[in-house]
C-alpha cells in the first residue's frame, strides 16, 4: 500500500464535491480521496481483522464498493464516516464469512505512568532510536491485537487516528458514553499488559553468565596465578 497522508479538514461542501467529481468518473479525484484517507482506512481494516494481508485486500473491496456507490453519497455524514463504515461492513462480512471466531461482536451497532498515547504517536525517532522504536512499536500492536474487538477497534479509532468521541461515536454507530468507556477500558487493559512485560523484562536486568562469567572467572584465576 502506498503512503498517506493524514485525511485534510474538508468541509462538507469541498466532501460533497469531491463525491460528485468521483460519481462523474473523475479518477483523479478518486485517487485523492483513497490518498487522504488510506491509512485511517487501512488502521480500522487491521485493527477489525488482525491481519495485514487481510486487512489491505478488505480496504480494497471497500473502495471498489465506494467507487461503485459514491453516487448515494449525500453528505449527511463525514466522507470519512462514510468510507469507514463502508470498510467495517467489509471486515464484519469476512469475519462472518470464515467463522474466524464463534462469537463476533457486533462492532457497528500496571504501570501508571506508561503513556499509551504517547507510544502510537507518528514520530520520527534519531537513528541511534529506531530499533528500539521499532521493537516497542512490535510489542504495542501484538498487545492491540489482544484486545477484545470492541475496545480494539475503538482504541485504533481514539489513539491512533485521533478522532474525537464524536467522530468514533459516529463513525461505529455507538453512543459516545460507551466509545469513552471501552478507550478507557482498552487502555487500561494495554497498560496491564506492558506492565507484565516489564515485570518479565526485570528479571533479565543486567544479565551475567554465560561467557561474560567465563571471562570475569577466567581473569580472577588468572590474576592469582601472577600473583603466586
Amino acid at each position: 500500500m502506498q503512503a498517506a497522508t493524514q485525511p485534510a479538514q474538508f468541509t462538507r461542501e469541498d466532501e460533497h464535491a469531491l463525491a460528485q467529481a468521483i460519481a462523474a468518473g473523475d479518477r483523479a479525484a478518486f485517487e485523492l480521496l483513497m490518498r487522504r484517507y488510506n491509512r485511517r482506512l487501512y488502521r480500522l481494516a487491521r485493527a477489525t481483522l488482525r491481519d495485514d494481508a487481510e486487512a489491505e485486500d478488505a480496504l480494497q473491496e471497500a473502495y471498489i464498493h465506494a467507487y461503485r456507490s459514491i453516487g448515494q453519497f449525500r453528505g449527511e455524514a463525514a466522507l470519512g464516516t462514510w468510507l469507514s463504515r463502508l470498510v467495517l461492513n467489509e471486515c464484519l462480512g469476512r469475519l462472518r464469512r470464515s467463522s474466524r471466531r464463534q462469537n463476533v461482536l457486533p462492532i457497528a451497532g500496571a504501570i501508571h505512568e506508561i503513556d499509551i498515547d504517547a507510544m502510537v504517536q507518528d514520530t520520527t525517532p534519531r537513528p541511534d532510536e529506531a530499533l528500539v522504536r521499532r521493537e516497542l512499536r512490535d510489542m504495542l500492536e501484538r498487545k492491540i491485537d489482544a484486545l477484545p474487538d470492541a475496545f480494539r477497534v475503538v482504541f485504533v479509532l481514539r489513539s491512533i487516528e485521533e478522532m474525537s468521541v464524536e467522530e468514533a461515536a459516529e463513525c461505529l454507530g455507538i453512543p459516545e458514553a460507551t466509545v469513552r468507556s471501552r478507550h478507557f477500558r482498552a487502555k487500561s487493559l494495554l497498560r496491564e499488559a506492558l506492565a507484565q512485560e516489564v515485570d518479565l523484562a526485570e528479571r533479565d536486568v543486567f544479565e551475567f553468565g554465560g561467557a561474560h562469567c567465563d571471562r570475569i572467572v577466567a581473569a580472577v584465576l588468572a590474576r592469582i596465578d601472577e600473583q603466586g
